[in-house]
């Protein structure tokens, strides 16, 4: 159903609060790292209220099944471009996709910084605030 009719969740998304618990949180259960505590209930409400209440959750599914097709090429083909600015990089663990760095390095030819934190998801710097900001700093100064 996403990968051929994309507004069809989302209608549901935008008649049913209950609808839109049930996609949105399992999306923040499945992609943060449960073992390292998660988000909290309140974290995860405050999450489903932003979309209930902006009435952005079809134009949030439609966003991945837009771009789906091209997030699965650059994990799985070589890429013909690259990127040569310094580059810093988080891989947490229960991210989703996890990057190998010898991937990373094909596209990112000057990565400054590469860290593999002991916990977090997809959500790094809401699960892990210090963790990511530990990974933004280094990567500040190896630029300096």
């Amino acid at each position: 159903m996403q990968a051929t009719r994309p507004q069809t969740v989302g209608y549901g998304l935008s008649d049913s609060p209950a609808g839109l618990a049930a996609w949105v949180g399992e999306k923040l259960w499945t992609w943060t790292d449960q073992a390292a505590g998660g988000l909290s209930r309140n974290q995860m409400l405050d999450n489903l209220s932003l979309y209930w209440l902006t009435g952005t959750a079809a134009s949030s599914a439609r966003l991945y099944w837009e771009s789906i097709a091209e997030v699965s090429t650059w994990f799985t083909t070589a890429t013909g471009d690259t990127v040569t600015v310094p580059t810093g990089c988080s891989v947490f663990p229960k991210e989703v996709p996890r990057p190998s760095r010898r991937w990373a390095a094909r596209r990112f030819t000057n990565i400054v910084h590469w860290s593999e934190p002991d916990r977090g998801g997809h959500f790094a710097a809401w699960e892990q605030p210090e963790l990511f900001a530990q990974g933004l700093r280094a990567t500040i100064r190896a630029i300096r």
